[in-house]
């Protein structure tokens, strides 16, 4: 399964592989409640088919309208807004006080190339940066070592294109199971690993990537940069422990350990012991998940995924005090 940026970059090549002009729209701000976040693309083919949203279906109804009617033709960067009043609202069904802005670009064959550029980028888990003119439309594509988020002003429009979104789990096992269903359906590329083939042969949970392997040896090579997410379930300090002597001293934007507060004492003590650092310990989430009350396996999946958004969520908006107090 790929990420949806590349099924968007997927759909826009195959349309400029037919010698289509697809629109690519881009949601470039949003003040309030929105239904889709800034950086959200979504494209539109001649025939009006769509492939990505930016809202529950009003308002790209009233996009391909006017896509069709010829508003935004051209290779020129077209800024349009939804929201801008109660009426607005409740005419394009947007949440109360929710406001979108979108920028509206219409392809051609010379946009090939970036976008195939992009794509197979991606695919390598690399980070490239668009920048657009918005006067001529003119895209130029560069690789770039950190992620941004989409900048914009009167003149250009510059957007990431980046790895989809890595969640390694280190033991299998019936959370592993929810954790990966849960996180498949938010756009998560999810490996599973295990130093215990018997767990992995009786792995129960949906169709993912699995490897059987030294912890710290499958964290190093797969979980590594700063896209990924490592969490460990096993229960035994044998595998958890070595996964997250790797983890916590890699780029890993998130490294977390199922346990309870008293094993989580228990294993800082041993981590320390071990040799790593303090200011390395205090990246480890653990409990692992928001505090919600779960008791069941399902309940303890959900809470994880949760304080993952939290804190994707408050990485993309650099909200600081999000990100060290959760």
């Amino acid at each position: 399964m790929l990420s949806s940026d590349h099924t968007i970059l997927s759909s826009l090549l195959e349309a400029l592989t037919q010698g289509e002009r697809p629109w690519l729209v881009t949601v470039t701000g949003t003040i309030g409640s929105s239904p889709r976040p800034v950086g959200s693309l979504v494209v539109f083919r001649a025939d009006g088919s769509q492939i990505g949203s930016v809202s529950g279906g009003c308002v790209e109804e009233d996009l391909v309208e006017r896509l069709l009617a010829g508003v935004f033709d051209g290779p020129a960067v077209h800024f349009t807004e939804y929201g801008v009043s109660a009426e607005d609202n409740e005419k394009w069904g947007l949440p109360c006080g929710g406001r979108l802005e979108l920028a509206v670009q219409q392809l051609d064959a010379k946009d090939s190339d970036w976008v195939t550029r992009a794509r197979l980028a991606m695919l390598e888990r690399q980070t490239v940066l668009r920048t657009v003119d918005c006067i001529s439309g003119e895209s130029l594509l560069s690789p770039t070592d950190r992620f941004t988020g989409l900048e914009k002003d009167e003149q250009r429009l510059s957007h990431c294109f980046g790895p989809r979104q890595r969640l390694l789990l280190v033991g299998a096992g019936q959370l592993a199971a929810h954790l990966s269903t849960l996180a498949l359906a938010m756009d998560y590329e999810v490996l599973l690993t295990d130093s215990r083939e018997w767990a992995l042969d009786q792995w129960q949970g949906p169709d993912i990537e699995k490897m059987l392997g030294l912890p710290d040896d499958v964290v190093r090579v797969h979980g590594s940069d700063e896209h990924c997410a490592v969490i460990t379930l096993s229960h035994d300090p044998r595998v958890d422990d070595m996964a997250l002597m790797e983890a916590l001293e890699s780029s890993a934007w998130y490294v977390g350990a199922l346990g309870s507060v008293r094993t989580t004492e228990k294993r800082l003590a041993r981590l320390l012991k071990l040799g790593v650092e303090e200011k390395a310990l205090a990246r480890l989430h653990a409990p692992v998940g928001l505090s919600i009350g779960s008791k069941t396996t399902m309940e303890i999946a959900v809470s994880i995924m949760a304080q993952l958004t939290q804190l994707r969520r408050a990485k993309d908006n650099n909200n600081e005090a999000l990100l060290n107090n959760a």
